[in-house]
């Protein structure tokens, strides 16, 4: 594809894309290159995928990895059990190997007739040697489908997006390949336009306590998980359909310190507990 008709990801309506990820986003794309994304679990490195195939037009290929996953699932699984029950049955579509065949995420991107997103999601839930396994394909567009003796190549490079929580490191034969970013966890001015996006019509008193509530609860020395982006919207989204007057939402009283509805930004019995413990050591210092 020719540099001047490269589209440039400038981030959607609904997507609150800072200057430096769009500026990511487009270095890959100019690239060719996979762009691996980093960042706290729920600041919307899934979503980036979604938007990006939706603010260029191009279908979107997701494919999720879990503990389980084996990188030739990517590329296409035989269905030897299958075949071999056919065979016993007698049925007639046992004599070609290619209906049992089935095609992989990475194998139907390659397919499409225009250039498509592929989303790789949490490549780091999978085993250290998955990566590795899928250097090959992603350098060179290909892989071969020993079954039916056919090689398989792109018809168009794939803009891939490669998501990680940082759950293992990855390998530098890997991270060679790839162009990186860190999906900084938002400012305050950043997360009034990302929760602008999702409730334009939220009165901007109930938004300044609940996100100085919010950050306060992220800033305690001790969570084992802080509230990320995706929990304070759900929150937002309680408060509003429960209909809390902001006031409620003040930390200054002390038998206030736990937040209201905090089940939707505390995710454990650890961090409960911790800040049942604040509530008390402020009653006894009052």
């Amino acid at each position: 594809m020719p540099m001047n008709d490269i589209q440039r990801f400038k981030g959607t309506d609904r997507y609150v894309a800072t200057d430096d990820l769009m500026m990511a986003v487009n270095a890959a794309i100019t690239l060719g290159r996979p762009l691996l994304i980093k960042g706290e679990p729920g600041t919307g490195k899934t979503q980036l995928a979604q938007e990006i195939a939706r603010s260029l037009n191009r279908p979107l290929y997701e494919w999720h990895i879990k503990s389980t996953s084996k990188a030739q699932q990517g590329l296409y699984e035989y269905d030897a059990v299958s075949r071999l029950r056919d065979s016993q049955l007698g049925e007639e579509r046992v004599h070609d190997i290619r209906n049992y065949i089935i095609k992989g995420r990475l194998w139907e991107a390659f397919e499409s007739p225009v250039q498509p997103v592929l989303l790789i999601d949490e490549i780091d839930k999978a085993d250290i040697e998955f990566p590795n396994d899928l250097l090959r394909e992603l350098d060179r567009m290909e892989f071969y489908v020993h079954e039916t003796r056919e090689l398989v190549q792109a018809r168009h490079r794939p803009i891939i997006l490669i998501t990680s929580n940082n759950e293992k490191e990855l390998p530098d034969a890997f991270l060679r390949r790839c162009f990186f970013h860190y999906i900084r966890f938002p400012d305050e001015p950043t997360m009034r336009a990302i929760v602008a996006v999702h409730y334009p019509q939220l009165k901007k008193e109930l938004l300044a306590e609940a996100l100085a509530a919010f950050f306060e609860v992220r800033a305690t020395p001790g969570l084992k998980k802080k509230p990320s982006t995706s929990e304070l919207l759900d929150w937002i989204k309680l408060l509003v359909a429960e209909d809390i007057a902001p006031e409620a939402l003040r930390s200054g009283d002390a038998r206030k310190v736990i937040p209201i509805l905090h089940g939707a930004l505390l995710k454990n019995e650890q961090d409960v507990h911790l800040f049942e413990q604040l509530v008390f050591m402020h009653r006894r210092a009052r």
